[in-house]
């Protein structure tokens, strides 16, 4: 662990809040996981009237603060490390965190109170982005490491992500005007598929088996291949090709399944610091096929189901892997042996709860079954789950080791 002298009056406490990148992202991404939902829940089921849509709202909330928050403060932590570079000077990413709170709060309070508010709040939070990866862009430039593949794809993301982070705004710009585009929905699963989960794979690949002491073998076109296919899942999603979508699905699931099975991880005699990582990552595939399924389920039933598949990756996949890294970085990063305790145990398996709930809350509207209240109790449980890894982790984040 790092040691800070705090400056002159400045609280000790707060001193180290700011100490290392990854702290006041994972806390700030804490807060703005159980405030977006709660106001989306409560706006989804008309409780609190809305002045931007709350599809909208709750599709950029996700991708672009929530989850966003989480893996920028671990990569403007790590990503130096993977390049052999220099780490990011206190007073860059001490900016960059100012910038991301001041855009997520004016989002939110325009998307409640006054959408061209929200508008603003949007455009703040992309030049933060824009600034991070620039950042990241640099470190990469500068870094002296031999092998940046994983790095390139990492950019290669982030870069993905500027481009539809600015499609959203382009999108609720031209609302605000009146002139409604017809491809929301394109735009939302570009962002999630091509951003979100490509970034949290590129990630994953790397990190899990490092952690789980396994050299695994992997093609050089691993990852230009994952990216391909779900650049061709979000164009035939855009394009209204279901049966195409589904094929290139169901084959990305298989092959990651044979994959994963050949990096032959310690999957059944890991301590559950490791065991929730590879349990994250063979979601990926699980929740793939299960996409596909219903991806042809919903042509042949004439039915929605609520994009089951599109939730599994994102709880069963991203958030159960964002909670073991999250939980692996905030103790080793204070000074602690990364083990998890039975609290911490506990979590990982509720986080599987919230996983399955939300699950069946799409399966059971999609066969016409009225089990609504299904909604509020994920999102409910959603919201236990972080406020209880905030009340676990915040005070180590804010304070360190002990949290006092």
């Amino acid at each position: 662990m790092h040691s800070f002298k705090p400056e002159s009056g400045e609280r000790p406490g707060y001193d180290y809040f700011l100490s290392q990148p990854h702290q006041p992202f994972f806390l700030s991404g804490i807060v703005w996981a159980v405030l977006t939902l709660l106001l989306f829940m409560l706006g989804y089921k008309g409780i609190l009237p809305f002045a931007a849509d709350t599809t909208l709202f709750h599709a950029y909330a996700m991708i672009f603060i929530v989850i966003s928050h989480f893996f920028h403060g671990f990569l403007l932590t790590t990503f130096p490390r993977f390049c052999m570079s220099a780490p990011i000077p206190r007073d860059i990413y001490v900016k960059l965190f100012v910038i991301y709170e001041a855009g997520a709060a004016l989002f939110i309070a325009g998307a409640v109170f006054y959408a061209p508010l929200a508008l603003a709040g949007m455009a703040v939070t992309l030049t933060g982005h824009l600034l991070v990866v620039s950042n990241f862009v640099q470190i990469y430039k500068a870094g002296g490491s031999p092998d940046k593949n994983d790095p390139f794809w990492l950019l290669t993301a982030h870069i993905t992500g500027l481009v539809f982070h600015i499609l959203f705004i382009a999108g609720f710009a031209f609302d605000l005007l009146g002139r409604e585009l017809p491809w929301h929905q394109a735009v939302y699963a570009g962002g999630f598929y091509l951003y979100l989960t490509f970034l949290t794979f590129t990630v994953a690949q790397r990190m899990i088996p490092f952690f789980s002491h396994v050299m695994a073998a992997k093609p050089r076109y691993f990852l230009p291949l994952v990216y391909g296919s779900l650049l061709l899942k979000t164009l035939f999603f855009a394009l209204g090709f279901p049966i195409a979508e589904a094929a290139v699905t169901f084959a990305l699931a298989v092959y990651l399944l044979r994959e994963f099975i050949g990096w032959k991880l310690p999957v059944f005699s890991s301590p559950a610091i490791l065991w929730v990582l590879h349990l994250g990552l063979f979601w990926l595939p699980a929740a793939l096929l299960i996409d596909s399924v219903t991806t042809l389920a919903q042509l042949w039933m004439q039915t929605s189901f609520l994009f089951a598949g599109m939730h599994l990756i994102a709880i069963g996949f991203i958030v159960t892997i964002l909670i073991g890294f999250g939980t692996r970085v905030t103790l080793g990063h204070s000074g602690q042996v990364p083990h998890a305790d039975r609290f911490s145990t506990a979590l990982f398996w509720f986080t599987e709860i919230v996983v399955l709930t939300r699950f069946f809350y799409s399966v059971a509207m999609g066969l016409g079954i009225d089990m609504r209240w299904l909604f509020d109790l994920s999102a409910t449980l959603w919201m236990i789950l972080f406020i209880a890894w905030g009340a676990k982790f915040g005070p180590v984040l804010f304070r360190g080791k002990g949290g006092s």
